[in-house]
């Protein structure tokens, strides 16, 4: 089936909301999150992204598929163009996935599962996907988590994907749960929040004095702000120190 976000902005114009079906062929799926984040970057107001996938179908495990290394590379492209977003990126993941949900659950920075919802690490013809996800997961719950659950485990149970950070919310009422969640993190939209959280998101593997640099840029970015007009003003002058921190 293919993919058409949906890119419907929410009710009081909180955000984007694209639907996307985890179960298309990776291409599909490819085009459909560029087009998320095309809409997003074209937004000049703060604006949420909402992702929802589709429950997979029964037995959907294999992934990605028989497609070519550049396949692959575009997708972890768009998946990489996801993360770096300067909005709010809010994924709601149900049922029993893997692969593409799984990837992108990990990109986004606010996760959303159902009571019902198991996920399982990404494998092709019985291997485990060698694809960034690993690396991910690593970074979000450390080499000795991912090792075992990757080697040993295979899959990742909701209490235990709440415990390890990688779900921030359960609930049974996903429309009411993407709303509240859009209006306490939307906020937390724009160029600045965005840098903060690619600190965040850098800081498990960045050297501290390739992280200095960065942090340094920012806070700088910051002072200027602040000079310039207080809380809310752009940065100005100090354009040029983004890119740094980012």
């Amino acid at each position: 089936m293919k993919t058409e976000p949906d890119r419907t902005l929410l009710p009081d114009g909180l955000g984007i909301l694209a639907r996307l079906d985890g179960g298309s062929p990776l291409p599909e799926l490819t085009a459909a999150v560029n087009a998320v984040c095309e809409e997003a970057e074209e937004q000049r107001e703060r604006t949420v992204v909402i992702l929802r996938f589709a429950p997979p179908p029964p037995g959907a495990r294999e992934w990605p598929g028989d497609v070519s290394i550049h396949e692959v590379n575009r997708w972890e492209r768009a998946v990489r163009r996801l993360e770096r977003l300067d909005n709010v990126t809010i994924t709601v993941a149900q049922g029993t996935c893997g692969g593409p949900v799984l990837d992108v659950l990990l990109a986004a920075a606010y996760r959303i599962g159902t009571p019902d919802l198991k996920l399982l690490l990404p494998v092709n013809d019985g291997q485990f996907w060698p694809g960034m996800a690993l690396y991910r997961l690593v970074q979000h719950i450390g080499p000795a988590r991912a090792r075992r659950i990757v080697l040993w485990d295979s899959d990742i149970p909701l209490p235990d994907a709440v415990e390890l950070g990688i779900v921030d919310e359960v609930s049974d009422d996903v429309t009411e749960a993407v709303r509240h969640a859009a209006v306490l993190r939307g906020r937390l939209s724009g160029r600045e929040a965005g840098i903060r959280r690619r600190l965040l998101t850098e800081a498990a593997s960045a050297e501290y004095q390739d992280a200095l640099g960065a942090h340094l840029a920012a806070c700088d970015r910051e002072l200027r702000r602040l000079r310039n007009g207080g809380p809310g003003t752009p940065a100005g002058t100090a354009a040029g120190h983004v890119e740094a921190a980012g």
